[in-house]
């Protein structure tokens, strides 16, 4: 038997069942006696060994393919999330800055706080901090955004840089970037406040040479809302205006939100309103100032016309004047308040005092005029109620010159506000050697002396919260911080009685159109001619406001609305003075305000509450009481003493030209006035062309 039989023999265990296919039979033969068929191959050693080496080969193979798909299953992921899933901003080029110098050590060594340290940055960009709302809504944020710059040294071509850039970024400028690319320079800006697509669109163009530099966007989400009291910032992120500049470094510094006193629903409700009066009367401009008269918070400053905060660079110069503490106007008769609280609390007057208002008043070339007067003596009462020219006068004469330029001094009428608004101005006040006998009486009715709309009301809220003069603030106040400290300008019992004549002008004189059922509004008129060219008055442009507190049983908020050259229509029966114009006006916006504010209208006891506010038109003069004599003018000797009842002079008397009455006698009480009384009947008056009430 040959090696191969035996190795077949040898090994049948090796050897696998023969297969139906691999059977042969003999023609005619039964199927069993089928006998397999076999094949003898005969396998060499060094078959073996090229085989067994083949294996390990391909084993090899199989564990590389598996390691380089895993690496390229590595890549395509990373690609695929640095690019899809979550694409990589590029890193910015760190930009060579001078540090600045660390602050200045305490004069006694001692360690700053956190808080201190923290504001320094040593020469690292900080983000600018965010403006709020009273109740936290966003007036103010930055965004983030790039800068883009080229070095032109590093350009391989600057035309074709700038074609792809505009490309990419249409609102780029190619000419402009393909001139400044061209140029030898190391370092040139191309385009500021890129947003973050469009960084990413530039950053995959591969343009060589090409940087972006972190920067940020100021941005105003609420648009006019509060836009002077906001002012702006520069291309460098620097503010230039409003709260903007003069918290400039707080917001630069401490990355803690600043808090404003502004309260956003009520900046919109007095802007809404006032551009509605402005539209319906013509007018060319507006201011209203919201203010708490407890702490000095001012909730609302709209001066219009306005513009888009974030749009600052295309306003106009008379957008961007902020009327409520830049512009300087004669306040009118709303400083009537200030003349009658002078009054009283220096005791120069009494609710029972009656000053004559019959006839004009001459001095020099000047003529001092009521609007609608009602040609009688009026008590001092009647003197506010109907915004008498002629008794606010005589009712500064009898206090004087001296006693009048310190109380305005006092009520800070001479200087700057203080308020956190680098727009505030300087009052236009006469000096001293010019405060002669014609400036005391025509500042006592609010002309020959210009502040602006904020000292007014401050001065009001000083008059109506017990006598406490307190500094507008923007600032909000912490809900836990204690009352503000203010000065006392004047007594308690001063106020009490004021609250009332404020009162009194919306219930029975020229502000009725103010009023709102069950909020109890206190306040006054003010309607004064604009100075012209030349130095004298421009005849029918008037500067119309109205100045209101509320409630006037427990003061809590001043409103102030006023109109710049305001024209009449058929609504105001051809009139376009305050009441006609503002107080309506103030009211709306009390009205919406009020619920806002927590303040809910008072209908239940509001009975009992008017008859704590209630005082007459005509008071009753005390048993033995007697008014002094005013004098006017310059007299050479000594004037008697009048007797206690003398009757008014009459209005066609002899009077010396350019002189005024020498005294003003105490007069018996003036007859009724038919008129009057009919007009303030219970109940709405019919209203018939101009013989309804007159307004100032």
């Amino acid at each position: 038997m040959s090696g191969r039989d035996d190795q077949r023999e040898g090994h049948p265990h090796d050897m696998a069942a023969p297969s139906p296919s691999s059977v042969a039979h003999r023609f005619g033969a039964p199927a069993a006696a089928g006998v397999p068929r076999m094949e003898h191959v005969q396998v060499t050693a060094p078959d073996l060994a090229r085989r067994a080496a083949m294996e390990r080969t391909r084993g090899r193979l199989v564990i590389a393919a598996a390691g380089f798909a895993v690496l390229f299953l590595a890549v395509v992921g990373k690609l695929a999330d640095a690019t899809i899933i979550d694409p990589q901003l590029p890193r910015p080029v760190a930009q060579m800055r001078r540090p600045e110098p660390p602050p200045p050590l305490p004069p006694d060594g001692a360690i700053q706080s956190a808080a201190a340290a923290a504001s320094h940055d040593f020469g690292t960009r900080v983000e600018r901090a965010a403006i709020l709302d009273r109740n936290g809504e966003i007036m103010a944020i930055s965004l983030p955004t790039a800068a883009l710059f080229a070095n032109p040294r590093e350009m391989i071509d600057p035309a074709d840089a700038a074609r792809k850039l505009a490309t990419a970024v249409p609102r780029l400028n190619e000419k402009m970037m393909a001139r400044r690319l061209a140029t030898d320079k190391q370092f040139v800006y191309l385009a500021r406040h890129l947003s973050p697509r469009e960084q990413l669109t530039i950053n995959t163009l591969g343009i060589p040479g090409v940087y972006f530099e972190k920067t940020e966007r100021r941005r105003y989400p609420l648009g006019r809302v509060a836009a002077q009291v906001l002012g702006g910032v520069d291309v460098d992120g620097k503010g230039v205006a409003g709260v903007e500049r003069f918290f400039d470094q707080r917001l630069r510094d401490e990355p803690d939100p600043l808090r404003l006193s502004i309260d956003v629903r009520v900046q919109a409700v007095v802007r809404d309103e006032l551009d509605q009066a402005m539209v319906e009367f013509n007018a060319i401009g507006a201011t209203g100032i919201v203010m708490d008269v407890r702490t000095g918070e001012v909730l609302a400053m709209v001066s219009l016309p306005d513009y888009d905060a974030n749009d600052v660079g295309h306003a106009t110069a008379d957008q961007r004047f902020n009327r409520a503490v830049t512009g300087m106007y004669e306040p009118g008769s709303t400083f009537k308040l200030q003349t009658a609280s002078m009054a009283l609390d220096s005791g120069a007057a009494q609710l029972w005092y009656q000053y004559d208002a019959a006839d004009v008043i001459h001095i020099g070339r000047f003529t001092i005029t009521d609007f609608e007067g009602k040609h009688r003596w009026l008590y001092f009462p009647e003197v506010l109620a109907y915004s008498s020219n002629l008794g606010a006068a005589r009712m500064a004469l009898s206090v004087g010159a001296e006693k009048q330029r310190e109380w305005l001094r006092r009520m800070g009428m001479f200087g700057r506000l203080g308020i956190e608004l680098p727009e505030a101005g300087m009052p236009i006040v006469q000096p001293a050697s010019r405060w002669k006998e014609v400036v005391t009486m025509t500042v006592g009715f609010g002309h020959g002396i210009a502040v602006s709309p904020l000292h007014v009301v401050r001065g009001t809220a000083a008059v109506a919260n017990g006598g406490i003069l307190l500094r507008p603030t923007i600032l909000a106040r912490p809900p836990d911080a204690p009352p503000p400290k203010g000065e006392r300008v004047m007594q308690q019992s001063t106020s009490d009685i004021m609250r009332k004549m404020m009162r009194l002008v919306v219930t029975d004189g020229y502000g009725k159109t103010a009023e709102v059922p069950g909020y109890f509004v206190g306040g006054k008129t003010g309607t004064a001619e604009k100075v012209g060219g030349k130095g004298g008055y421009r005849k029918h442009t008037n500067v119309a406001a109205f100045m209101s507190v509320f409630p006037m049983n427990a003061p809590r908020y001043a409103v102030y609305m006023m109109l710049d050259e305001p024209k009449a229509n058929a609504s105001t029966h051809g009139y376009a003075t305050a009441g006609w114009v503002a107080a309506p006006a103030a009211g709306r916006v009390i009205a919406r305000i009020g619920p806002m504010l927590g303040l809910l209208p008072a209908t239940d006891d509001a009975a009992a509450i008017q008859a704590t506010l209630a005082v007459p038109l005509q008071p009753g003069k005390p048993p033995g009481a007697h008014q002094p004599p005013l004098l006017i003018g310059e007299p050479s000797r000594p004037v008697p003493r009048p007797p206690t009842h003398v009757a008014p002079p009459a209005r066609d008397a002899a009077r010396a030209p350019g002189r005024m009455p020498a005294r003003l006698p105490v007069m018996a009480p003036p007859p009724r006035d038919a008129r009057h009384e009919a007009m303030l009947a219970p109940g709405p008056a019919p209203v018939s062309g101009r013989q309804t009430v007159a307004v100032r």
